[in-house]
């Protein structure tokens, strides 16, 4: 077979690209590797997908899903031209990156974060400086005050799950008028404050979030952004310049009536709280050094065996958790949220693997 790869571009060779988390084929597995919800989806997702919406996938979709940007208007307290959604907040992003940060100055964010930033700064050429967190992993504004293109950062921070207030969020932003800051809250709802509350007060604020987590849809990819209309208008021109469609009818229907469905919304985030809270207190109990978390994951360090060694002991017991063999953080695994009787079990495998 000959090595097509001489066809390859200049740039994709160049390109780096991100690695998502393990996706198993195995059946009976315990998976805490990819943050996603214990819980289903709202019972009026299930009640909305009706074999009428069904047939009307042989029509091209609203190209931009206005029934969904009025109900997130509504939802936020904001009007529809503060609004973009797309193919999960990952797309969002990438169109974020696109319309806002190819500037003469750096994008600044975390050295350790989510990883998918680095990732589209190469794709796009985009010049970026890592600011390093603290030694306690803190995430400390005034570390941002300096000249940039850009910044941009998860709050709560992954893979730490760290969170700043909004006060500190607030700061920056006076700081910072002439370049976007980008919030990015994929986990926002698991206990930190969210910066949405701050829109119409800042016109240089785009807050990014998903469905992907607490609303228990990351199989139907829809995430979207909150601004300035004139932010959103920018990110609607690079959306039209590459994909008219990135919302297809089936998932604005589902995202519609799971934000219609605000109780049990409200309700599997509070459970995904407390057994958070359950796991981190059996964790300490058995040795583990644990960041402060407010997502529906938790970093933990083992002690006595290397994170690596327990990430492998674990996996033998089919219970899959996320080991980053990677600076700063090689002694951690991260560990999402399952439901109650997955965190059960794997508290038991540790006190098989790592007994205190």
């Amino acid at each position: 077979m000959t090595d097509t790869r001489r066809l390859w571009s200049e740039a994709v060779n160049r390109l780096e690209p991100y690695v998502p988390g393990e996706q198993p084929k195995a059946q009976k597995l315990i998976k805490l590797n990819t943050n996603e919800n214990a819980f289903p989806p709202s019972p009026a997702v299930h009640r909305a997908l009706t074999a009428a919406e069904v047939d009307r996938l042989r029509l091209y979709p609203d190209p931009n899903s206005q029934k969904l940007v009025n109900t997130l208007a509504d939802y936020y307290c904001l009007t529809p031209d503060q609004v973009f959604v797309g193919n999960g907040s990952d797309e969002v992003l990438a169109h974020a990156f696109y319309a806002f940060f190819q500037q003469a100055q750096p994008l600044l964010f975390p050295d350790v974060s989510y990883s998918f930033y680095p990732v589209y700064c190469n794709l796009y050429d985009i010049r970026f400086q890592k600011v390093p967190l603290r030694e306690d992993f803190s995430l400390v504004v005034d570390d941002y005050l300096q000249p940039n293109g850009g910044i941009i950062f998860p709050n709560p921070n992954a893979p730490t799950g760290m969170a700043i207030p909004l006060a500190d969020i607030r700061r920056l932003l006076i700081a910072n008028r002439d370049s976007v800051v980008l919030i990015d809250e994929a986990y926002v709802d698991f206990g930190a404050e969210s910066a949405v509350s701050l829109i119409n007060e800042f016109d240089n604020l785009l807050v990014v979030q998903t469905t992907s987590k607490s609303r228990s849809l990351a199989g139907l990819r829809l995430g979207y952004a909150l601004g300035s209309a004139g932010l959103i208008e920018a990110l609607g021109r690079v959306k039209n310049s590459f994909n008219s469609y990135p919302v297809d009818h089936l998932a604005e229907v589902a995202a519609v009536a799971a934000f219609n469905d605000d109780d049990y919304f409200q309700n599997a985030c509070t459970q995904v709280i407390a057994t958070r809270a359950y796991t981190v207190a059996e964790l300490k109990a058995l040795g583990f050094d644990l960041l402060p978390s407010q997502a529906n994951f938790v970093f933990a360090k083992p002690q006595g065996q290397s994170a690596k060694a327990v990430f492998d002991a674990l996996r033998e017991r089919s219970i899959i958790v996320r080991y980053f063999d990677k600076p700063r953080i090689g002694d951690y695994l991260r560990i999402s949220i399952g439901a109650q009787s997955d965190m059960e079990a794997l508290i038991a495998a540790l006190k098989d693997i790592a007994p205190h």
